[in-house]
């Protein structure tokens, strides 16, 4: 496959993959997960939003980046794990990195080193 039907099936795969997501509700809270998908700069990332009674809540609970045609995840607060959920789409484990690993452990899982 070349190079940018490549990058665009990881793409396509990242997004829906993310989506699913926004459509699983919490169970407390007024909190809502808000997908931000950036295909220039391959910035992908689902953010929560809301409040837990008097408590506001704003963060990132999933953070992926496409770098040097691999699929790189920054940050994952998912139960699940989010690399799982890729894999079950169709991408390959050795063009997934897990980027909030350091990079000695990295070595120790089955996901691409770098």
């Amino acid at each position: 496959m070349a190079t940018q039907d490549r990058l665009a099936r990881y793409r396509d795969l990242i997004e829906t993959t993310l989506l699913d997501y926004t459509t699983i509700p919490y169970a407390y809270g007024e909190i809502a997960i808000r997908p931000s998908f950036d295909r220039v700069h391959d910035q992908y990332l689902l953010v929560n939003v809301g409040w837990d009674h008097e408590r506001r809540i704003h963060g990132c609970l999933v953070h992926i980046e496409i770098l040097n045609q691999k699929i790189w995840i920054q940050r994952d607060g998912t139960e699940a794990g989010i690399a799982t959920t890729l894999v079950e789409a169709g991408i390959p484990k050795d063009q997934i990195v897990l980027g909030f690993r350091p990079p000695e452990i990295r070595q120790h899982t089955e996901y691409a080193v770098t």
